[in-house]
């Protein structure tokens, strides 16, 4: 490979921007840069940073978070934007950095965007608050059998953490039992960049996943390895066996995906994934603490504070509320 290519995505993306400035106006570049850097933002809040990322790795599946990151804006902005870092790919498709399969693209572009004019919620707290509630009772549900009990164990283990931690879905896939300090309440994880962090269980996550491991006891014990090397959040389908191996990112989104359809319905399919709990857990901090941004920026772990700010908003209630209280006596 030429030393003169691109090693990471965010070198891609300078030299992309580039060639934007050579070929379009002023205000096209200035509108593909912001576009780029809330990509960039975007790569950041879900996985390695565009500059740890090599631009091999790059995937046409970090369109579905991108998208999802751009429901706040306006419509018409979200199109200028995917438009642009479409035009990203193909710049990387043509250049042949990475393989990328365009058609496939574009396809997750038209399922996730909205059309000019379409409005819809920045943010379904009420629908994530009714999955929640949801997901507290799965444990007593009748069940035909103990792989099905396991599940519903571990999927309600596995929503209340993400819904109370702010873990990244990879980052909840990757825990391992002996991660947990459960007297501290407390696990030590490796982030984004090899960076330890520090993330904090609610009451409620914790009692559920003592639930889910003690109905996992007789599994672990036969496994042959140590407890505390053993995933937090195993696979249950027939696939697994008697095995105890972890669940891929892949499961996860799908545990939300189908607790979503059954508590909402199949019109909600998709309305809400892992990082909406992510952005729930946020909201939460930011609500309960008075707006202190420091906090959730720490809490969150977001290394840039400007990604923090993106959350700070109010729900449609508070907003309702907060205007009866202004003009209800005139």
């Amino acid at each position: 490979m030429s030393s003169n290519r691109p090693n990471s995505i965010a070198e891609a993306i300078e030299r992309y921007l580039d060639s934007v400035q050579l070929s379009r106006s002023e205000n096209t570049a200035r509108t593909y840069g912001n576009a780029m850097r809330s990509f960039a933002f975007s790569l950041e809040e879900h996985g390695p940073s565009a500059e740890e990322m090599k631009v091999t790795q790059l995937s046409e599946d970090f369109i579905t978070d991108f998208a999802a990151d751009l429901k706040g804006y306006a419509p018409n902005t979200e199109q200028l934007y995917l438009s642009a870092v479409t035009g990203f790919y193909e710049y990387i498709a043509a250049e042949n950095l990475s393989e990328i399969n365009l058609p496939r693209l574009r396809m997750l572009i038209k399922r996730r965007s909205r059309r000019p004019g379409q409005r819809l919620p920045q943010f379904p707290k009420g629908d994530i608050e009714e999955v929640i509630d949801y997901a507290k009772d799965l444990h007593k549900f009748p069940t035909d059998g103990e792989r099905k009990r396991l599940q519903n164990l571990r999927d309600r283990a596995f929503i209340l953490t993400l819904a109370d931690t702010g873990l990244r879905v990879h980052e909840a896939c990757n825990l391992r039992r002996g991660d947990i300090d459960w007297h501290e309440a407390k696990a030590v994880i490796v982030g984004k960049g090899n960076r330890q962090a520090v993330v904090r269980f609610s009451g409620r996550a914790l009692n559920a996943l003592r639930d889910y491991l003690n109905a996992r006891a007789e599994l672990d014990g036969a496994f042959g390895r140590s407890l505390t090397s053993l995933p937090l959040f195993a696979r249950h389908d027939r696939g697994a066996g008697d095995r105890v191996e972890p669940i891929s990112t892949t499961t996860g989104r799908n545990i939300v995906r189908d607790r979503v359809r059954e508590s909402l319905g199949e019109s909600a399919e998709g309305t809400i994934t892992p990082h909406s709990f992510r952005h729930y857990f946020v909201t939460e901090v930011l609500q309960g603490s008075g707006g202190n941004i420091k906090l959730a920026q720490k809490l969150a772990r977001h290394k840039n504070i400007q990604v923090t700010q993106r959350y700070a908003h109010l729900s449609d209630d508070e907003l309702d509320r907060g205007y009866w209280e202004i003009f209800e006596e005139k």
